[in-house]
């Protein structure tokens, strides 16, 4: 169980990477946009990709706790 708490870690330390890689992304391409192409849509409503991110790493945290007091019992 010890191994499948360290894997949801090592999941939500990834989904924290990749959510900061989109999130950027985003943030840069409507920033363009609005500039150059005449986007009507903020460049700060990038920041929305955070909730399904945020709430995947939250879950994968919850997950990782669980599994590990889970193990700590049999002990």
């Amino acid at each position: 169980m010890k191994k499948i708490s360290y894997l949801f870690i090592v999941l939500a330390i990834l989904l924290s990477d990749i959510m900061c890689a989109v999130v950027a992304y985003n943030y840069c391409a409507l920033q363009w946009g609005g500039q150059y192409a005449a986007y009507s849509t903020p460049a700060s409503a990038a920041f929305l990709y955070f909730v399904p991110y945020g709430i995947g790493i939250i879950f994968c945290i919850i997950l990782a706790r669980f599994f590990y007091k889970k193990q700590e019992n049999k002990e």
